[in-house]
C-alpha cells in the first residue's frame, strides 16, 4: 500500500496527488484561498485502536494502542500537519515499523492488524469559509484459515480477531445492499471507524487482491464474492 519511489503504492500516489491538488490551487487564486493538509495513522489490532504517528515510550513500548472512540472517530490520537509530500513519507515510514507483522505458514509476512491511513483536506477562503473532506485508505489484513496458516498462540488470537472484524464488515456491506434501517457499524472497531465512508454522500472504491495459487481458490473465491457484494451498495448523499 505504501511502497516506495521506484514502485509506489496507492497511499504514496495519493499523497502526491492531494499534494499538487494544493500547489495548483493556491496558485490559481493567487492567495485568495489556502489548502491545509493532516495526515493520521491508525491501527487495529485484536480490537484495540492503536495509534502509530504516537512516537512516546512507555514501560511497554510505544504507547500507541487502545484509544476510544468518539463519533466514529479515535480520541487523542496525533494528527501531524505537513506542508509537502516529503514531510509525510518521513513520518509514515518511520510508523510502518510500528505495525504488527509476523511470519505464518502462509506468509512470510503477514499483518496482523488492519490499518487505516486518513488524509484531512481544508479550503480556506480569504472570507474564511471553509471545505472539508478525508480520504481514508483502509488496508484490510487477509482473512486467514488456522488449518493453513497454523497460526498458534498469539497469532491465532490475532487471526480470530481479524476474520471476526472482516466478517462484521462483510455485514455491514451486506446491510448497506439491502438499504437496512440498522446497519451494524458498531460491532467492530474498524467498521465503527470506516461508518463514514460506507455511508452518505462519501465515494468508496475496493481493490481486490485475490492470489492465483490453486491452494488458494477458496480464500480467492471469497475475495470475489465480497467484491460482488461490495459493487451492488448504492450510497446516496445527506439531507
Amino acid at each position: 500500500m505504501l511502497g516506495n519511489d521506484e514502485s509506489p503504492g496507492v497511499i504514496r500516489k495519493s499523497i502526491r496527488k492531494l499534494f499538487n491538488e494544493k500547489r495548483a490551487l493556491e496558485e490559481a487564486s493567487k492567495g485568495a484561498a489556502s489548502a491545509q493538509i493532516s495526515v493520521e495513522l491508525l491501527e487495529i489490532y485484536n480490537e484495540q485502536v492503536r495509534d502509530l504517528l504516537n512516537e512516546k515510550k512507555g514501560t511497554e513500548g510505544y504507547e500507541n494502542f487502545n484509544l476510544a472512540l468518539s463519533s466514529n472517530e479515535a480520541v487523542g490520537n496525533v494528527v501531524f500537519e505537513a506542508n509537502h509530500e516529503e514531510e509525510v513519507f518521513s513520518v509514515l515510514e518511520k510508523a510502518q515499523k510500528r505495525r504488527c507483522v509476523k511470519a505464518t505458514k502462509s506468509n512470510a509476512e503477514s499483518s496482523r492488524s488492519h490499518l487505516i491511513f486518513s488524509m484531512n483536506y481544508i479550503v480556506t477562503k480569504a472570507s474564511g469559509v471553509q471545505r472539508k473532506s478525508k480520504l481514508s485508505i483502509c488496508d484490510l489484513a487477509g482473512s486467514e484459515r488456522l488449518s493453513k496458516s497454523e497460526s498458534y498462540g498469539s497469532a491465532r488470537k490475532e487471526a480470530q480477531h481479524i476474520n471476526k472484524s472482516l466478517s462484521t464488515l462483510s455485514n455491514v456491506i451486506e446491510k448497506l445492499q439491502q438499504k437496512s434501517n440498522h446497519v451494524p457499524y458498531r460491532e467492530s472497531k474498524l467498521t465503527c471507524l470506516l461508518h463514514n465512508s460506507l455511508g452518505g454522500d462519501s465515494k468508496t472504491l475496493a481493490i481486490i487482491c485475490c492470489n492465483p495459487l490453486g491452494d488458494h481458490f477458496q480464500e480467492s473465491t471469497c475475495s470475489l464474492r465480497f467484491a460482488q457484494k461490495l459493487n451492488k451498495v448504492e450510497l446516496k448523499a445527506l439531507g
